[in-house]
């Protein structure tokens, strides 16, 4: 999880600032309205996909905020009111979208929840892509374009200028916002001597989703690599969310850093990646080839790396397809002893999870604070013995709130509650593209109508245990894949299982792993032979005990 929500979507520079929406009335009744206008010259005959409305008091957080649009679990950030509508078969040249007091807001419940005064508004089209899948299914969904489901900067997108206005409840206004920008390709880094690139269609998933679906990988070379053109290497996959930067954030240019930055760095246990440069440069380091996934999908920014109902076969498809074509052509040892997994997050999930799953091609995992991967604690739900998300069961009539996201010192940031409702403001039918639904499409099993089934009602928080079940079920839940797997696959994980979170996980994440580990240090014949390492006191979501170059 990382990640990456959505706040102020796109290029907010004073360039694109105008003094006055395309109209701006008063409303005697006193109702709050903005309309969005597919603009005539837009060359679909009609899309369909999801419009935000961002409403923002201060621009200067914008180019902040931006950075992190799409899926990052960042509560603190999520604090800029906006807005989110289904659109279905907008034509161009007519209103696509409507925001009114009924349309539902995050953090703001609505419209009429803003005090008044003036505002920086701006309106963004997400525009899906229809599927007609292997499975029978057709669904509308955003289709990724090497942006990471970052619909902020998603090649198609249309978005409005932003533009300053007064809001008053009160007195009530009417606005129109044209969309009259489309949002341009994404630029790809350009290859160096050290970093690589690779995209290929991958056929598995293609034939899953009935159109192309691409898988990536970002390489970073070692010293000496084209003066032995006959050496092979071991490679270390570096699972986590998109990204087309280099592993380890690898720069042969030297840093500067804000002492904000450090202390978050130093906070985590890593070091910087011109530090990482001159380790990995170094005479005595070891001569392996580092990689990073590109897999997303159109639910999330990855696949988890796993199987899917929803996603399809991600996981076949990274193993059997991509990491055979980066063995072939950057002379990688094509057995599973030289085959290295790590990741924080998303990334712990993921590698551990491609260890216990494909236990004889992975030579062993080193999983930094995973996302859940025991699910008697998701956060702090127990999935099969609950039955609401939102509510802590027991305590009389305080029935207090559950917590999603804290600080190291436990203030809570976010409610399980909150976070369900960012998520239906984010996209209906599992398509928030936020890490909630990343783990219902990765995990759940699909409904009647082909999108993913949601663990728990977001209005409500009642869980579905049918869904719960299937989470268990089909082998995500890890502890349980263990213990029903361990007299076939234990002898190919012995030694290869280690595993490090910090005692105060921003996402209790650290719950998950006391859970897990419970379950490893229960197998035997023969026993797990790994290690699993807590950071105290007050070790947050990201520490790690070694840092990048160890």
């Amino acid at each position: 999880m990382r990640k990456p929500s959505a706040y102020l979507f796109c290029s907010i520079a004073a360039a694109l600032f105008s003094p006055a929406c395309s109209s701006l009335d008063r409303v005697p009744s006193g109702q709050c309205r903005i309309e969005v206008v597919l603009p005539a010259s837009f060359a679909s005959a009609q899309t369909t996909g999801r419009v935000y409305l961002v409403v923002g008091k201060d621009p200067a957080n914008a180019a902040r905020l931006q950075r992190s649009l799409g899926h990052q679990p960042v509560a603190k950030d999520r604090g800029v009111p906006f807005f989110g509508i289904d659109v279905h078969d907008a034509r161009p040249g007519e209103v696509c979208a409507t925001f009114d007091d009924q349309t539902l807001g995050y953090p703001v419940a609505s419209l009429r929840g803003l005090p008044a005064g003036d505002y920086f508004v701006q309106a963004i089209y997400n525009v899906y892509t229809h599927f007609q899948r292997s499975d029978g299914h057709r669904l509308w969904a955003p289709m990724d374009h090497w942006d990471g489901q970052h619909f902020g900067w998603k090649p198609g997108n249309l978005m409005s200028k932003v533009t300053k206005v007064r809001l008053d409840p009160r007195q009530g206004y009417s606005i129109r916002l044209a969309l009259s920008e489309v949002i341009g390709p994404v630029t790809v880094p350009v290859d160096t001597t050290w970093v690589k690139r690779v995209k290929i269609q991958s056929a598995k998933l293609s034939a899953f989703w009935g159109r192309p679906v691409h898988l990536g990988a970002t390489l970073l070379l070692p010293r000496g690599y084209d003066s032995h053109p006959d050496a092979k290497y071991p490679a270390i996959y570096f699972q986590g969310h998109f990204s087309l930067q280099p592993p380890c954030g690898f720069t042969t240019q030297p840093m500067q850093e804000s002492a904000a930055a450090v202390a978050r760095r130093k906070a985590r246990g890593i070091e910087n990646g011109h530090d990482f440069y001159r380790a990995w440069n170094s005479d005595g380091f070891p001569r392996v080839v580092a990689v990073t996934f590109q897999h997303p999908t159109p639910f999330f920014d990855d696949s988890y790396a796993v199987n899917s109902k929803n996603n399809g076969p991600y996981q076949d498809a990274l193993v059997d397809e991509l990491i055979p074509y980066l063995e072939k052509h950057f002379r990688l040892v094509p057995q599973g002893f030289a085959r290295g997994l790590t990741g924080g997050s998303t990334g712990g999930y993921e590698s551990l999870a491609l260890q216990i799953h494909r236990p004889e091609d992975f030579g062993g995992v080193w999983s930094y604070y995973p996302d859940s991967i025991d699910f008697r604690r998701l956060f702090g739900i127990d999935i099969y013995a609950d039955t609401n998300a939102f509510r802590v069961p027991g305590y009389g009539g305080l029935r207090p709130e559950r917590i999603a996201v804290r600080t190291g010192e436990g203030q809570p940031l976010q409610t399980i509650r909150q976070l369900s409702t960012l998520a239906r403001v984010l996209g209906s039918r599992g398509r928030s593209c936020d890490y909630l639904e990343a783990w219902e499409a990765a995990f759940g099993p699909a409904g009647d109508d082909g999108y993913p089934r949601p663990l728990w009602d977001k209005a409500t928080g009642a869980i579905d245990p049918e869904v719960a079940a299937h989470w268990r079920d089909a082998g995500y839940d890890l502890g349980v894949f263990l213990t029903r797997n361990w007299t076939k696959i234990g002898a190919s994980l012995r030694g290869k299982i280690h595993i490090a979170v910090g005692d105060m996980d921003d996402y209790y994440f650290n719950l998950s792993v006391l859970k897990f580990q419970e379950v490893l240090e229960g197998l035997d014949d023969p026993e797990y032979g790994g290690s699993v390492t807590y950071g105290s006191p007050l070790k947050i979501h990201g520490w790690r005990p070694l840092n990048n170059a160890q």
